[in-house]
């Protein structure tokens, strides 16, 4: 069974930044693609960005593009988010997720891995 365990969240003023880290537990992991999801309260989960499983593609929500990056270090089992230029509507528990294939997909039906998720909270 495969883990994800995200970290990296916390409270940060808009304008701010944070990096969120997503580790997994298996090695054999390292070549599926992943994904990072966001759901605030009373909202449905909605799709961030993702990224291939060699890290050459990547993709993202139009809410995000241009302050947010995914990235991936294979060798450490681990998938960033770092989320620039942070809004108050990005305010969300976030969670990592990851899926055997090699493209990454835009809906959470797609990841059959989760991570427990991370809360970001951006307050002006």
């Amino acid at each position: 069974q495969v883990q994800l365990v995200e970290s990296g969240g916390g409270l940060v003023q808009a304008g701010g930044s944070l990096r969120l880290s997503c580790a997994a537990s298996e090695r054999t992991f390292s070549g599926v693609a992943k994904g990072w999801f966001r759901q605030a309260p009373g909202k449905e989960r909605e799709f961030v960005a993702g990224i291939n499983w060699s890290g050459t593609s990547t993709y993202y929500a139009e809410s995000v593009k241009g302050r947010f990056t995914i990235s991936r270090d294979n060798a450490k089992n681990t998938v960033y988010l770092q989320m620039n230029s942070l809004k108050p509507e990005d305010t969300a528990v976030y969670y990592c997720a990851a899926r055997a294939r090699s493209q990454a997909g835009s809906e959470g039906y797609e990841y059959p891995y989760w991570g427990q998720g991370t809360q970001v909270t951006v307050f002006s």
